[in-house]
């Protein structure tokens, strides 16, 4: 009566590993990915140290950099474009 319960995969081809979140990278990419990006961020916050009426160049930077600090992450090494995989 229940034979037909556990359908069987053997139909499916294999496509090689399956990723999951366990497996998509290592730590110590991680822990590197995490301290490029602070040290943007940082650096951002410190250039609005230099920043005058005077003197724009510092803001400018720090719109870039605090640019980068978030766009590397959410562009780069996230998983922005993988909404519809699993």
């Amino acid at each position: 009566m229940s034979s037909n319960i556990n359908a069987s995969r053997q139909d499916i081809p294999n496509e090689g590993p399956v990723q999951t979140p366990q497996n998509e990278n290592k730590l110590g990419t991680s822990i590197l990915a995490f301290v490029v990006c602070i040290a943007l961020f940082f650096g951002a916050v410190y250039s609005l140290s230099f920043l005058t009426l005077d003197n724009i160049w510092p803001m400018a930077v720090c719109i870039v950099l605090f640019a980068l600090a978030f766009w590397i992450p959410q562009a780069i090494l996230g998983r922005s474009d993988s909404a519809g995989e699993h």
